[in-house]
C-alpha cells in the first residue's frame, strides 16, 4: 500500500467552478487545501454559460467579479430568443432578469459568460496546490481524517492524501459520493445531449438581436465569446461514430436568407453527455462533504446549477474555517446539510419548471405553424410574462433554518425548528425577491456609501451591523476567538432594516443573517451568547 504523500486540512475533489470556488474561500481564510482533477487540465467546452447576481456577490467578495465581467458578454446578450430557425425572426423573447439589466435588490449584475473563460479566472485566484490528471479511486474514512487513494494518469502512480475533511464537488457521476454508498431522488437521467463547438460566419445574425441563447426547433445556438465562437445544443443522435457534425449543425442552422447555400461550419470540438436530475439524499458522511453537481444534478435550462454550486461552497468554507480554526466545534458542519439540501430541492423544481415553460413556448409555435395562424412576427405571449423563468426569488431569496440560525433576540436558542436544530423546509421563495432582515435570509443590498455596499461588510469575519457602533463595541471584549467586526449602520437605514436605534444585525461570514436584535438586548453578553449558540465550540 503506498505511504501518505501528502497531509491536508482540506482534500478539494474536482476542478470545477465549484472546486475552484472553493479553494479560493478557503484560502482566503488561511486554510491549506489540495484539489485534485481527474482531468488533465480545465475543461475546453464551454458548459455552464450563466453567472448570476448571487454568484457575482461571492465574487466580489473574492475580489474577482470585474474580471469576470470583463471577460464576459455585454448586458445586451442577458436574454433569451426562440425563433424558428437561427436566423429567422424572433416569435418569442424574453430578458434574463438581474443579467440584461441591474437589479436595485444587488451591488452587481449577473453575466453570460463560458465555463471556460470562468475556470481559468477562478484557478488563478488562489495559490494552494493542485493536481489534475489524478484521479481519486477510493477513500476510506478514520476517526479524525480521510485517507484518499488517487491515481495520477501523468505518471502512473497511485498516491494517498491524507485529510482532515474532503469536500466533494466531482460532478453528476461523483466518485466520492458513489464510494459512500450515498443515493439519489429525482427523475435521473433525462437525456443524452450533444454540444457541438463550432465556428461559422454568423456574427451579423447576432448583431441586431443578440442573445445568450438562440432556442430553435432544430437545437439550441449559444455565442460562445464576444470575439466570436458558437456552440450547439442537440440530443445526440443514435450513431455517433459516423456523424457528419458539420453538416448536421450546418442543416440546423438553415440557408443563409439572402442565399441557397448552407453555412460552412468549422467544428472544433463535440462532446457527449447526459442531462440529469437528481439530488443526493445526504449531503454529508462524516468528514466528507458533497457540493456542486455531486449534490445535486440540475438540468441546463435556467441557468442554476453551476450558480447554485457555488453557494454550497460558500455556505460551507466558512464553516470548515472556523472548525480547522478552532473558534467553531465540529456541531457547526451539522448545519450544512439541513441549509443546502432544500435548496437543492428547490433549485430542480425550479430547473424542471423552466424546461416545462420552453417546452410551452416551443409546442405552442409549433400548434401556430400547423394551424397557420400567425407568423413570427406577431410573436406569442410568453408563460413567464417576460420575465426569464421568474426565478430571483430563489436566486436571492433562500433562506436558511439550522442550528447556526437563532431567533430574533434570541442569545442562546435556535430558530424556530423542531427542538433538534432543523425544522420543515422552508416555503418556496416564489418568483420575486422581497428583501427582509429575518434570520436565515441573505443581508439585504444597502448602499453604505455611493460604491459600498452592506454586503461588503461580510468577508472571512461576521458583520455586527449597527447605527450604534459604539455602544456595541463594548460588547466585542468577550467575543475572542471568534473573528467579528462592528460595521456602522447609517442611521437612515434602521426603520428598512427593522431596527430601532441600538438594534443590531449578526451577519454570518456567507453574507446570511445569523441573529437580529430590534433592540439592544437586556441580556447579559449578548453577543458572545449568541457566537456560542451559532458555532458551538469546543470546550477546551
Amino acid at each position: 500500500m503506498p505511504a501518505v504523500d501528502a497531509d491536508v486540512p482540506v482534500l478539494i475533489v474536482g476542478g470545477g467552478p465549484v472546486g475552484l470556488t472553493a479553494r479560493a474561500l478557503l484560502e482566503r481564510w488561511g486554510v491549506p487545501t489540495l484539489l485534485v482533477e481527474k482531468h488533465a487540465d480545465l475543461s475546453p467546452f464551454p458548459r455552464a454559460r450563466l453567472v448570476n447576481v448571487r454568484s457575482m456577490e461571492i465574487l466580489r467578495q473574492l475580489g474577482l467579479a470585474a474580471e469576470v465581467t470583463a471577460h464576459a458578454f455585454a448586458a445586451e446578450y442577458g436574454r433569451i430568443r426562440f425563433r424558428d430557425t437561427l436566423h429567422g425572426p424572433d416569435f418569442a423573447s424574453a430578458a434574463m432578469v438581474g443579467i440584461h439589466a441591474p437589479v436595485p435588490e444587488s451591488p452587481v449584475t449577473g453575466v453570460v459568460t463560458s465555463q471556460d473563460r470562468l475556470e481559468p479566472t477562478l484557478l488563478a485566484a488562489a495559490d494552494a496546490p493542485t493536481r489534475f490528471g489524478a484521479e481519486l479511486v477510493d477513500l476510506a474514512e478514520e476517526t479524525d481524517h480521510v485517507v484518499a487513494r488517487l491515481v495520477d494518469h501523468r505518471r502512473g502512480e497511485e498516491t494517498r492524501v491524507r485529510a482532515r475533511y474532503v469536500l466533494a464537488a466531482d460532478g453528476a457521476n461523483s466518485t466520492v459520493r458513489e464510494r459512500l454508498g450515498i443515493g439519489t431522488t429525482g427523475p435521473g437521467a433525462l437525456a443524452g445531449v450533444t454540444t457541438v463547438v463550432f465556428d461559422a460566419d454568423l456574427d451579423d445574425w447576432r448583431a441586431e438581436r443578440p442573445a445568450g441563447v438562440y432556442f430553435t426547433p432544430h437545437g439550441s445556438f449559444l455565442p460562445l465569446y464576444p470575439e466570436g465562437g458558437w456552440a450547439w445544443i442537440a440530443p445526440t443522435p443514435e450513431d455517433v461514430e459516423h456523424a457528419d457534425w458539420p453538416g448536421l449543425v450546418s442543416r440546423a442552422l438553415g440557408p443563409r436568407p439572402d442565399a441557397r447555400t448552407a453555412v460552412r461550419v468549422d467544428v472544433s470540438r463535440v462532446q457527449h453527455w447526459v442531462m440529469n436530475a437528481s439530488v443526493a439524499e445526504r449531503l454529508r458522511h462524516g468528514r466528507i462533504l458533497l457540493a456542486g453537481d455531486a449534490a445535486h444534478a440540475v438540468p441546463i435550462i435556467g441557468g442554476l446549477g453551476m450558480n447554485a454550486g457555488i453557494a454550497d461552497a460558500h455556505n460551507l468554507c466558512w464553516k470548515l474555517a472556523g472548525v480547522l480554526h478552532g473558534w467553531a466545534g465540529p456541531g457547526l458542519l451539522d448545519s450544512y446539510e439541513p441549509e443546502r439540501l432544500p435548496v437543492a430541492h428547490r433549485t430542480l423544481r425550479q430547473a424542471v419548471a423552466n424546461t416545462q415553460l420552453m417546452l410551452q413556448v416551443q409546442n405552442k409555435r409549433r400548434d401556430q405553424v400547423q394551424a397557420g395562424e400567425t407568423t413570427p412576427e406577431e410573436g406569442i405571449e410568453l408563460p413567464w410574462s417576460e420575465r426569464y423563468f421568474a426565478q430571483l426569488g430563489l436566486v436571492l431569496g433562500v433562506a436558511y433554518r439550522s442550528d447556526a440560525v437563532l431567533c430574533d433576540g434570541d442569545g442562546d436558542g435556535r430558530d424556530d425548528g423542531d427542538g433538534d436544530g432543523t425544522s420543515p423546509e422552508p416555503p418556496d421563495s416564489g418568483t420575486d425577491y422581497v428583501p427582509t432582515t429575518e434570520p436565515g435570509h441573505r443581508l439585504p443590498h444597502l448602499w453604505l456609501t455611493p460604491d459600498r455596499s452592506t454586503l461588503d461588510s461580510s468577508g472571512e469575519w461576521f458583520t455586527l451591523l449597527t447605527a450604534a457602533p459604539d455602544h456595541w463595541e463594548r460588547q466585542t471584549d468577550g467575543t475572542a476567538p471568534w473573528p467579528l467586526r462592528v460595521e456602522p449602520l447609517p442611521h437612515e437605514h434602521t426603520d428598512l432594516f427593522g431596527l430601532r436605534p441600538q438594534g443590531a444585525l449578526l451577519v454570518r461570514p456567507d453574507g446570511h443573517i445569523a441573529a437580529r436584535w430590534p433592540d439592544f438586548p437586556s441580556s447579559d453578553s449578548p453577543l458572545r451568547a449568541a457566537l456560542t449558540a451559532l458555532t458551538r465550540p469546543t470546550a477546551p
